[in-house]
């Protein structure tokens, strides 16, 4: 296993990550043995970050009893996330908080993070709730380590979130396919600039980048036909220098296996020219069933209403390419359940976008599809539910 150290703590992070969101289920809940069999697996493989969350079911306490049951709790690096958006009252963060460390039987967190914290205004929500107060107590008394945000949004959104606080670190989704969506290469390389240590999630996109169609594979089989998919997606992402840790959802044994195997000779700024255009290629074969042929270069922003414009259009791609189920939730979660919203319906077809467009793509319209696509009868009525619990 390989390590890079956080710039903030100075810990050393294995750079395969143990995501521990998609454990196989049995019966209503978690598979316990074979989930401890397969993070023990990653233990001994060298992997020493174990991500989790609040709202994953069962993942706390399958994780917890693991660490226990082991005795390997002062080996490893903790990372959950406070369910922010089922706060209604200050005395709310402890509550969710002391839940958290029981359900881990642990007395502290080393990685802490706002779950889904996606733009300013609702941190700043945050702050009128008392986070601060919060985060300083439990960081004087050493039961948080490092506190910082996961996020699902655009780029613009995620460095107005890094400057409104002074992170240990961050989440973010990233990916081949996302080189210039959600936060992006250029969130990425920000953070870095700060000198905040990022964790990356979904590097296989939910799986899609595991299971390509024939004309990608081929293209990465033309330089060695001998690694595989999901091989060729994660030493994209350790290839670059300004990634601390990569967390992979593993819920078979030969996953973590052949992961790890990855995790010990990827490095960063390896790749070669013959590989890097391997991907180039890959991409125009993943790219023939997209709709929208928008790069996300973001000349069109800002948009004077507030639209996201290449998220939209990512998101709105990926419904295609990828599924809509797993598309329309991220839609609802990078545009709408936000203090300020991003999504489609906001536009007012004023055509400033298009007058910057370097790909004379007809915007207006296509924001009109991506309305049509997403924001379905389910969407307006259960929107403003949501909006309303989660406090947004």
């Amino acid at each position: 296993m390989q390590y890079r150290v956080s710039n903030r703590s100075g810990d050393k992070l294995s750079v395969l990550g143990y995501g521990c969101m998609r454990f196989t289920k049995k019966g209503s809940g978690i598979d316990q043995e074979k989930a401890e069999q397969e993070l023990y697996e990653a233990f001994q493989n060298g992997v020493n970050y174990y991500d989790t969350a609040y709202i994953y079911p069962g993942s706390e306490v399958c994780l917890g009893k693991f660490l226990k049951k082991y005795d390997i709790r002062d080996k490893v690096y903790i990372a959950t996330k406070l369910p922010h958006y089922l706060l209604k009252k200050s005395e709310d963060f402890e509550k969710y908080f002391a839940e958290e460390l029981e359900r881990l039987q642990t007395d502290h967190i080393d990685y802490y993070l706002m779950h889904m914290l996606n733009d300013a205004n609702t941190w700043m929500r945050l702050r009128g709730m008392g986070v601060l107060d919060f985060i300083n107590e439990k960081k004087q008394s050493g039961q948080i380590r490092n506190i910082g945000f996961s996020f699902h949004g655009g780029t613009i959104a995620f460095k107005e979130l890094l400057d409104a606080y002074d992170w240990d670190f961050c989440q973010i989704q990233f990916n081949y396919m996302d080189e210039h969506a959600q936060a992006g290469i250029e969130g990425l390389r920000y953070a870095a600039s700060k000198d905040i240590p990022v964790v990356i999630m979904e590097p296989l996109r939910g799986g899609r980048l595991a299971n390509l169609p024939e004309g990608a594979r081929k293209e990465f089989e033309k330089v060695d036909p001998s690694r595989s998919s999901v091989d060729w997606g994660l030493r994209w992402i350790w290839n670059h220098p300004e990634v601390t840790v990569v967390l992979s959802g593993m819920n078979d044994i030969s996953q973590v296996r052949q992961n790890c195997v990855t995790a010990e000779t990827a490095t960063a700024c390896s790749l070669s020219q013959a590989e890097l255009k391997a991907y180039e290629g890959a991409l125009k074969q993943l790219r023939k069933s997209i709709k929208v042929g928008c790069t996300g270069c973001g000349y069109c922003q800002p948009c004077p209403k507030g639209v996201d414009i290449p998220t939209n259009f990512a998101i709105y791609n990926s419904s295609y390419t990828d599924g809509y189920f797993n598309a329309f939730r991220e839609y609802v979660m990078c545009t709408t359940l936000r203090n300020v919203q991003s999504n489609a319906s906001l536009c007012v077809k004023c055509g400033k976008c298009e007058q910057h467009c370097p790909q004379h793509l007809n915007i207006r319209q296509e924001l009109v599809n991506v309305t049509r696509r997403f924001e379905n009868p389910l969407y307006k009525i259960g929107i403003p539910i949501a909006k309303k619990v989660m406090k947004y």
